[in-house]
C-alpha cells in the first residue's frame, strides 16, 4: 500500500507552502517522510528528498540527526504526544539546543528561556521549570514551536499546529510562524485542514487526495478558481457566515478510498460530480493550467478527450487557465 504516491514539489527559502486535504490523504505521512521518521513497518520505497543539495535518503542516520531538528524543524500535530511528560519544558528545549550546538547545559537553559519568551509564554523563567501537564493546550503547542525552531532551522514543517485550539490561540500561533518567516527567512510547510488559515498564511498550496497532489499553484488562484473538482468540493464544504445553511453544509459524497484498494483511473472519480468516462480508465498526469499552476484532472486538458501532449511533462505545450475553462 502506498500512502504517498509520486509526490513531487519544491519550496524556496522564505516561502510558505500549504498542504490541504481530507484526513487520511497522506499529509502527515508526507511530512514524516521528509525528515525520515516513518515508523516500521512503513518505509520510503523510492524517490529522492533533496535539501540544500543533498539527498536526505542517502545520509547515514548520524548525519540525518544533524539535519533533523537543526536545519529542518518539525512542529508535531499533538504536543501532548510529542512532549516528554516527566521532563520539564525548559530541559526539553535545552536538550534540543544542545543536540545541535556546542553549548553548556546552563547556556542551553538560558536559551530555552529565551525561546519561551519568543513564543510568548508568560513568566518564561519560572515556567521553564514546569512540566507539560501544567500547561494549557495552546501553551503546549507554543512549546512545540519553541522546540521545533530552537536552532533557527532553514525549513519548518508544521503539521496541523492549530488543531483543537480556539481562534484566538490559532491567531497567536500563526503570528509566531509569520514573524519567524519574515524575520529569519524561514521556509514553512504548513499542513492543515483549515482552508481559511491556509488562504491567509500561505503563498502557494498543494491539494492532496489519496496520497497524490491533485492540484497545486498560487493559493489565491487555486482557491479563487479551482481547476480540480476535489478542490472545488473542499471549498464548498467550508462554512461561511454569509451563506444560508438551512439545508446544512455541503458535503463531498462518498468516502475517501482505501489506499490498499484504490479505484482504477483517477482516485477521485467515484465521488466526482464532473467525472467523464476516461476518469475511470486512466489516471490523469499533471496538466499545466497556468505558469506555476498544475492540476491532475482530465478536464484541465481542455476537452473530454484531453491529449497527454498538454501534460506538464511537456510544459511548452501546456494550456493556459482560460483555455482550460
Amino acid at each position: 500500500m502506498e500512502a504517498v504516491d509520486g509526490v513531487s514539489f519544491g519550496i524556496d527559502r522564505g516561502e510558505v507552502v500549504g498542504i490541504v486535504g481530507e484526513s487520511g490523504c497522506g499529509k502527515t505521512m508526507l511530512a514524516l517522510s521528509l525528515i525520515r521518521l516513518v515508523r516500521h513497518p512503513g518505509r520510503i520505497a523510492n524517490g529522492k528528498i533533496l535539501f540544500a543539495g543533498r539527498d536526505l535518503l542517502t545520509l547515514p542516520e548520524r548525519e540525518m540527526r544533524k539535519v533533523r531538528g537543526g536545519q529542518i524543524g518539525m512542529i508535531f500535530q499533538d504536543p501532548s504526544a510529542s512532549l516528554n511528560p516527566v521532563m520539564t519544558v525548559g530541559r526539553q528545549i535545552g536538550e534540543a539546543i544542545q543536540a545541535h550546538n556546542n553549548v553548556t547545559r546552563r547556556e542551553a537553559r538560558r536559551q530555552a528561556v529565551d525561546m519561551l519568551h519568543a513564543v510568548r509564554i508568560p513568566e518564561a523563567a519560572a515556567r521553564a521549570r514546569s512540566y507539560p501537564h501544567e500547561y494549557s493546550g495552546g501553551m503546549r503547542q507554543r512549546v512545540g514551536i519553541a522546540i521545533g525552531t530552537a536552532n533557527h532551522p532553514e525549513l519548518v514543517i508544521a503539521d496541523e499546529p492549530t488543531t483543537a485550539l480556539d481562534v484566538t490561540v490559532q491567531a497567536q500561533i500563526i503570528s509566531l510562524l509569520a514573524n519567524m518567516n519574515r524575520d529569519e527567512g524561514t521556509a514553512i510547510i504548513f499542513i492543515s485542514h483549515n482552508i481559511a488559515l491556509v488562504s491567509q498564511f500561505c503563498s502557494r498550496v498543494l491539494v492532496m487526495y489519496a496520497g497524490r497532489i491533485v492540484e497545486e499553484g498560487p493559493t489565491r488562484e487555486v482557491f479563487g478558481n479551482p481547476s480540480h473538482p476535489y478542490t472545488a468540493a473542499l471549498l464548498k464544504a467550508v462554512p461561511r457566515v454569509d451563506k444560508h445553511l438551512a439545508n446544512g453544509l455541503e458535503t463531498i459524497e462518498g468516502r475517501p478510498p482505501d489506499l490498499a484498494r484504490k479505484p482504477s483511473g483517477c482516485a477521485f472519480h467515484p465521488r466526482c460530480p464532473a467525472r467523464i468516462d476516461r476518469c475511470a480508465i486512466a489516471a490523469p498526469p499533471k496538466f499545466t493550467v497556468a505558469f506555476g499552476y498544475a492540476s491532475r484532472c482530465w478536464l484541465a486538458a481542455g476537452t473530454e478527450g484531453g491529449d497527454t501532449a498538454h501534460a506538464i511533462e511537456n510544459p511548452t505545450k501546456g494550456r493556459t487557465r482560460d483555455d482550460a475553462e
